[in-house]
């Protein structure tokens, strides 16, 4: 691993992982109504950062079963795209949960000596009063919540209330709205700190326009935390949305498989 010499924090290398997509269109992908409406897909990814001999995990993706029952196109288990980046699931040590939707947060059974990371906030949202609400829990899963309950159970969860450092050189950020209890996660590599936004911003036209994904759990929180990841990653260039297919031209494919790209890189073209 290349270090920086004037910097003892250790550097990583990113992987988004696309397991799976899904055809939407423009109105369905912000809160006020875009004027212009058309296709605009959506991706799903899980995230690899590896080095100094750590192997973190953020998000676990969906299964199968649930692409079907979701009407989402399955394109292979999260796991594929690992085991081509020579992780081999039941390897992994810590999972970072950005939040628990259903498509961030399924499949914990395949990491069985997984530490689960996840913030107090989330978790008490996922179990708590709101979710007797239909419009509330439209994107959780129960059976998700009830296996991170038992995983917790086990002593497999690390909670975090508010802002912290996982390991040198990777961050978490309490960044809520569009779920209550909603982690960004940055992470030091060579081309300086990469922010992966998991579904604080869906889109990067979700930040360019101000323009909120419509499914938030609280409006203007998930308006400011656009201003404040674009304040930690210092720019577009650095920050990574959680579902936009810009995202596999923009960076550079991994050469055993095209459906995993390369973030610590810098983008190929302009973010626009």
């Amino acid at each position: 691993m290349v270090r920086n010499p004037m910097s003892s924090t250790p550097q990583y290398e990113i992987f988004a992982i696309k397991y799976a997509e899904a055809q939407r269109e423009a109105h369905e992908c912000f809160l006020m109504p875009d004027p212009h409406d058309g296709p605009m897909p959506m991706d799903y990814f899980v995230w690899l950062i590896r080095g100094e001999g750590r192997i973190v995990l953020l998000d676990t993706g969906f299964t199968e079963a649930r692409a079907k029952l979701r009407k989402r196109t399955f394109l292979r288990c999260p796991s594929k795209g690992l085991e081509v980046l020579e992780v081999m699931p039941d390897k992994v040590e810590t999972v970072i949960l950005s939040h628990l939707h259903y498509d961030h947060s399924g499949n914990l059974d395949l990491f069985p000596k997984a530490e689960f990371v996840v913030q107090d906030e989330e978790m008490r949202f996922a179990t708590g009063r709101y979710m007797r609400y239909k419009a509330a829990r439209q994107a959780f899963e129960a059976d998700d919540v009830a296996r991170l309950l038992q995983a917790n159970y086990a002593g497999r969860v690390r909670f975090f209330d508010g802002d912290a450092e996982l390991f040198p050189g990777i961050g978490l950020h309490l960044i809520g709205g569009h779920s209550r209890g909603l982690q960004a996660v940055s992470v030091n590599t060579k081309r300086g700190l990469v922010v992966l936004a998991s579904d604080a911003a869906h889109y990067y036209a979700n930040i360019t326009r101000g323009n909120p994904f419509p499914i938030v759990a609280n409006v203007p929180e998930n308006c400011e935390s656009h201003e404040r990841l674009f304040r930690l990653s210092g720019g577009l260039h650095r920050l990574i949305p959680g579902h936009d297919p810009k995202i596999m031209a923009l960076y550079p494919a991994h050469p055993k498989d095209p459906m995993i790209v390369d973030l610590t890189a810098e983008p190929l073209d302009k973010i626009r």
